[in-house]
C-alpha cells in the first residue's frame, strides 16, 4: 500500500493547520515549512476545502484554518477521501483483463486487507497525531520564535 503524495501533502496541511490553532497560515507559508511545491499544495488545499476539512478566507488579514475539530477527523476518512484510487491491484478495476480472475483468490485477500488498514486509521484522528507531540511539532515548524533544531533519529 503506497498513499499518493496527494495524500501525503493533505495529512501535511492538516498537521501544520492543527498545530497553529487559531492562527491563520497561508499556502505559501506551509509550502516553504514543508519545502514542496505551493502549486500543487493549492491543488490539496482546494481539495481539503471544497470538502470542508479547512476554510479559506480571502483577503488582507485571510488564510486557512481547520474548520473542524482534529479530534473530529478521523484519518480513515481523509484517506478515503483523498486517494483517487484505492484499487490495489488490476482486477480491482472496472478495465480488469486478468484471465486468471475467476479463479484466483488475490482480491478478497487484498479487499481483506485493504478494509483492515482503513479501519485501523478509522480508530485515529488527527488529534492523535498531535497527542504529547504538539510542542516538539511547533519547534519543528517553527511556529515559535526558536530557531528549529535537528532532531536525534
Amino acid at each position: 500500500m503506497h498513499l499518493t503524495r496527494f495524500t501525503d501533502y493533505s495529512l501535511r496541511v492538516l498537521i501544520y493547520l492543527a498545530v497553529k490553532g487559531e492562527q491563520r497560515s497561508t499556502i505559501t507559508e506551509i509550502a516553504e515549512r514543508f519545502e514542496i511545491s505551493r502549486n500543487h499544495l493549492m491543488k490539496v488545499v482546494q481539495d481539503l476545502n471544497h470538502r470542508g476539512y479547512i476554510t479559506s478566507i480571502r483577503g488582507k488579514n485571510g488564510g486557512l484554518l481547520l474548520k473542524r475539530a482534529p479530534e473530529t477527523i478521523p484519518l480513515g476518512e481523509l484517506v478515503r477521501d483523498t486517494e483517487r484510487d484505492l484499487h490495489l491491484v488490476e482486477c480491482f478495476g472496472d478495465d480488469n483483463e486478468c484471465i486468471i480472475t475467476p479463479a484466483c483468490r488475490l482480491k478478497p485477500i487484498l479487499a481483506e486487507a485493504l478494509a483492515a488498514f482503513l479501519a485501523v486509521l478509522d480508530h485515529y484522528t488527527l488529534a492523535d497525531l498531535l497527542g504529547p507531540q504538539r510542542p516538539r511539532l511547533v519547534r519543528l515548524l517553527q511556529l515559535d520564535d526558536t530557531p528549529a533544531t535537528p532532531e536525534p533519529p
